[in-house]
């Protein structure tokens, strides 16, 4: 039923890759050789060849990700290039490029919404690979992408290698009697018959110095250590853009940012660059009494002059006293496995799933698969890896591997995929006992997970997550964050793992009226991201010295605290030259404006698990996956068009 995850022979799989594109580039030849090509007997096979692919080569670039080792780094730079070259050699193939538009001209009337949707979005795709460009052109195309795949997993490693190799190691108690207890035993080690404490730029790890480390001057230097890392990276980013800028002029846009919205929900450079400023806008005002109240919260210490790496632990300081939340009495109710638990019964009481263990092989002693059912029937399998480790990269994510469809035999395939998280890790003597920061972050990568593993699209190349607008794929991972700060959600799984003690509702009241400390900085930070990204690739940045510049700008602009000159965050911002995110990092606001206004729906029902609502939303937003755009579902899920301030209401912005 499901593929096992099997990564036995790691060495063998550039071998096996190499047969599997010759035979896939065997049956493509195959099917361009059908005289009346049609959807069932060429779009049909061609979606499977390339789910298929899929399914090989996604393990593969996971393990790397999960279980880094010099061999996992060596075959994922051996298939690397062999994929690259595959994949723009079909994207330019003139032969199937024509027959899917003669299949779109001879049958459009007679195809459903979602086989002419697969149409569309491959016919787009093809042109935008440079399908219609001369051998010279294409021959440079290939290049590029080849060349980008392979900058892009030099990044990425560079700024693992940076992140492993540093430690910060502290002898003086004093300097870390702040720490929360789970933390410090983490952090502590017998050397010479003392305790010792050490710190790592891991985020569990330097988010627990940064935020609580009492020693101003550790902090500094903790800090300069995570913000000055990979400084190769910058070399790599002057030629990413050069390559970007490039592909984009080959293909007929003015840049990368242009070439970016052509497959996006936002229509014009415009249209976001507007959307950022309304913002940013609307948090000034907000942001800077936050920042104020910051300094004089200092000031308490002696400190005239607010600095970037005081900015987390005076933060956390007035939030607990404006607040008296104490991130260390909460989590004992927040045991790793406790809140999975009651997390999957909360997703069963709205949606209907039911989670089971799956009896199958994971990469790691931590990670857990698990089967999920729908009215009794088996739908779909996730496996889940939430804790920390040295050799796992740092941050959260979901990736999709199977995709559901149903194939030209009639046969039904059933989606599976991964989240990975970085909590703090157990022991024999510890449990992982989670932030509520990282309870969050569980609902939302759960979130992309059930976009791709709910789809009900019979189509692999627009089923679940495939298919959908970058700036529209954070929607669904938005939506289910904000049930984490339900009061009703909460109770179902915040029990202390000793007592099993159910966290009272002072505490979780806390938790709620805290969510919105300091929301307005935060939105500036993200804008500020967003802008540079943005901006970024509007035009050719050429030097490392331009984009520093750019940065600074911005920063003169939108920032309300200006960090120092050392810090060079563009280096480890890996989600645009590491991931998929360039030009697109404006998502995460422009998604969140569609999962706000959704969650506002369930607020004014007055009724969290409005069962009706959630399985509206289910129906047409998860289960549509890639079928439609985005702005379409939405309004088939609420009867009008999204607004920003639903988004802005719930953060506090405005009343």
């Amino acid at each position: 039923m499901f593929e096992e995850f099997n990564i036995n022979d790691l060495e063998s799989k550039k071998e096996l890759l190499e047969v599997k594109l010759k035979e896939s580039k065997e049956q493509i030849d195959k099917l361009l050789e059908i005289d009346n090509k049609s959807f069932d007997n060429f779009v049909k096979p061609y979606q499977e060849i390339g789910e298929s692919i899929n399914i090989f080569l996604t393990p593969i670039f996971h393990i790397d990700s999960v279980k880094n080792s010099k061999i996992t780094t060596k075959v994922y730079e051996e298939c690397l290039p062999l994929i690259s070259n595959y994949e723009t050699e079909l994207s330019q193939n003139v032969n199937i490029y024509t027959s899917l538009k003669d299949i779109q001209d001879n049958y459009k009337d007679t195809l459903s919404t979602i086989q002419n949707k697969v149409l569309e979005n491959e016919i787009r795709d093809f042109e935008l690979s440079g399908c219609h460009l001369n051998n010279n052109l294409k021959a440079r195309l290939k290049d590029i992408n080849l060349r980008q795949s392979e900058l892009s997993h030099k990044f990425s490693h560079n700024l693992l290698n940076a992140t492993n190799s540093y430690e910060m190691i502290i002898e003086d108690y004093e300097d870390v009697r702040e720490i929360p207890e789970s933390d410090l035993q983490l952090a502590s080690f017998e050397e010479e018959g003392k305790t010792k404490y050490k710190f790592t730029l891991q985020m569990p790890s330097y988010v627990a110095y940064i935020t609580y480390g009492t020693n101003r001057e550790k902090r500094e230097e903790i800090y300069k250590a995570y913000c000055t890392r990979a400084p190769e990276n910058g070399k790599i980013i002057e030629e990413i853009l050069a390559l970007k800028d490039e592909k984009s002029k080959i293909l007929g846009f003015s840049s990368y940012a242009q070439y970016s919205l052509s497959t996006k929900m936002a229509k014009t450079e415009d249209d976001v660059i507007n959307f950022l400023y309304e913002l940013a806008k609307k948090g000034k005002d907000g942001g800077k009494k936050e920042i104020e109240e910051i300094k004089e919260f200092a000031k308490k210490d002696g400190i005239e002059e607010l600095k970037s790496f005081d900015i987390s632990y005076y933060s956390e300081k007035l939030k607990k006293e404006k607040y008296d939340l104490d991130e260390e009495f909460y989590r004992p109710y927040f045991e790793k496995e406790s809140v999975l638990k009651g997390f999957f019964e909360f997703l069963n009481s709205i949606f209907n799933i039911e989670f089971k263990e799956a009896n199958t092989a994971t990469w790691d002693d931590k990670a857990t698969a698990y089967d999920i059912y729908e009215k009794g029937k088996l739908s779909s399998r996730i496996y889940i890896d939430l804790e920390s480790r040295k050799d796992k990269r740092g941050g959260a994510w979901m990736n999709n591997w199977n995709s559901y469809y149903v194939d030209k035999h009639n046969n039904l395939h059933l989606p599976t995929a991964y989240i990975v998280c970085n909590f703090p890790q157990s022991s024999n003597q510890t449990k992982s006992l989670l932030r509520h920061s990282d309870v969050v972050t569980l609902f939302h990568e759960m979130g992309h997970a059930l976009h791709h593993l709910l789809s009900k699209v019979s189509e692999p190349f627009i089923s679940g997550i495939a298919g959908v607008a970058w700036d529209t794929v954070e929607f669904p991972s938005q939506f289910l964050e904000y049930f984490s700060y339900d009061k009703t959600v909460l109770k179902q799984f915040a029990k202390h793992y000793k007592t099993g003690e159910t966290l009272s509702d002072e505490a979780i009241d806390k938790i709620i009226k805290a969510r919105n400390f300091q929301s307005s900085l935060n939105m500036i930070r993200q804008v500020e991201f967003a802008l540079f990204d943005f901006k970024l690739h509007q035009k050719l940045y050429k030097s490392e010295d331009e984009v520093q510049k750019l940065l600074n700008e911005i920063r003169d602009e939108i920032s309300l605290i200006k960090p120092p000159k050392y810090n060079k965050f563009q280096n480890s911002f890996s989600h645009i030259f590491g991931g998929g995110y360039a030009a697109g990092y404006y998502s995460y606001k422009w998604a969140e404006v569609l999962s706000a206004d959704a969650y506002y729906m369930f607020i004014e029902s007055e009724n969290t698990f409005n069962k009706e609502l959630a399985l509206k939303y289910k129906e047409t937003i998860l289960e549509k996956g890639g079928s439609s755009d985005m702005n379409e579902l939405f309004y088939e899920f609420a009867q009008r068009e999204p607004s920003v301030d639903s988004l802005l209401k719930i953060d506090g912005i405005i009343s």
